[in-house]
């Protein structure tokens, strides 16, 4: 276990913040130990006093974690899609209200299935276009489906046209992908409902013909680069491939199977459908305090501050989230703004398919930040992170 900080602080400050760091460190050391997780990196980061990066297990079979390994962050890529396609709407690129079929042909005059569980060819005209914050809001009609496997057309037939959520990275091209999109009907009118994830690949795209760029150019020079995300990108370089860590994923057994390699591995080069990042905690914590603070990064503004209010107010309503079914109780905890979940207890954060996750707290000026390659299979593993965050905060005075 490795402690990295940035600044000292006065004694007595150190002293009390003992306590917690001591817990966390014990956190993930107990979950090496018992052989639930391989390795973990978490990172805190206070309006008030130095950072604090945690250490524990192997980021593969010779080498140990270390404040910058390199993660798969998954869903947590999200955000940062989101902040992009904001900072185009400050240029005057496309408003939040704007349809999207003028770069997305494919979505151009939708059909909606009259029933979201019925037959693909009973539909109806939609009601209106799609627009982009019908992307951000992942409100715009088609998605994750929260059931058993054959519970509906829909379902069958967005696994066939290789559309539905999964773990390993979209294989086809974000023409192909758009294509078969737009071949089917949506399950929801546009508002009506919200349905996870798959708004976001829509997004990727989206982003890319925008700013007619490669989507990570495009992040680069809106997101990452103003705020010196170096080491987050689409793919691994060669000079860094060592540092990203072996990904696994719990087996029927229990035990953990390897899912991802770094050499030769899903990010060891460009991907077919560029969509979610490889970061580290360092990165991240710059993004997330970008947030914090209104959008503005250590290099100037990023965003304006009336966009990243938006973007961290939860968006959708008492009548969509009662028709928008996800893991229980996750509709009582709070809610979704622009690619973000927005808790009641005022933390604002999201968590990534390959087990990473990240919490704000505005009240105490608080990043968290916790980082592992353990394949997240129920909700047992948000409230796993969950531990981490609450133990993240400043003791109360």
């Amino acid at each position: 276990m490795t402690n990295t900080r940035r600044a000292r602080r006065p004694p007595a400050a150190m002293a009390a913040d003992a306590p917690s760091r001591t817990a966390l460190a014990a956190l993930l050391e107990d979950g090496v130990a018992s052989g639930r997780l391989v390795g973990a990196v978490g990172h805190v980061s206070r309006a008030k006093g130095p950072d604090i990066t945690l250490c524990a297990g192997m980021a593969d079979a010779q080498s140990p974690m270390r404040p910058d390994t390199l993660f798969r962050i998954a869903s947590m890529s999200k955000p940062i899609l989101a902040a992009t396609a904001l900072c185009l709407v400050a240029e005057g690129r496309i408003g939040l209200d704007d349809p999207v079929a003028p770069w997305l042909p494919e979505l151009a005059a939708p059909r909606v299935l009259r029933h979201p569980d019925g037959p693909l060819t009973d539909t109806r005209p939609s009601p209106r276009d799609i627009t982009l914050r019908d992307l951000l809001t992942l409100r715009f009609g088609q998605g994750a489906i929260m059931a058993p496997p054959g519970a509906c057309p829909m379902q069958a037939a967005l696994a066939a046209a290789g559309l539905a959520p999964g773990p390993g990275p979209v294989t086809l091209s974000p023409e192909a992908w758009m294509a078969a999109l737009g071949a089917l009907p949506l399950r929801h009118a546009p508002g009506e409902a919200w349905a996870y994830h798959t708004g976001f690949e829509v997004l990727a795209v989206l982003l890319a013909r925008l700013a007619g760029a490669p989507l990570e150019e495009v992040l680069r020079r809106h997101v990452l680069d103003p705020l010196g995300m170096e080491d987050t990108g689409f793919h691994v370089p060669p000079g860094k491939i060592d540092r990203l860590c072996l990904a696994w994923a719990p087996g029927p057994d229990g035990r953990l199977d390897l899912q991802d390699a770094a050499r030769g591995g899903a990010h060891a080069a460009p991907p077919a459908f560029p969509c979610e990042l490889v970061s580290c905690v360092r990165d991240f914590d710059r993004f997330a305090r970008m947030l914090l603070d209104g959008g503005a990064g250590p290099r100037g503004r990023v965003l304006p501050e009336a966009a990243v209010a938006a973007m961290l107010t939860d968006q959708i309503t008492p009548q969509q989230k009662a028709r928008s079914p996800f893991f229980p109780g996750f509709w009582e905890q709070g809610g979704w703004g622009f690619g973000i979940g927005v808790g009641r207890d005022g933390r604002l954060g999201w968590e990534g398919g390959y087990g990473t996750s990240f919490r704000i707290h505005p009240a105490s000026g608080t990043v968290s930040i916790l980082l592992t390659q353990r394949m997240m299979t129920s909700p047992q593993d948000v409230a796993a992170f969950d531990r981490f965050h609450d133990l993240a905060l400043p003791p109360r005075a």
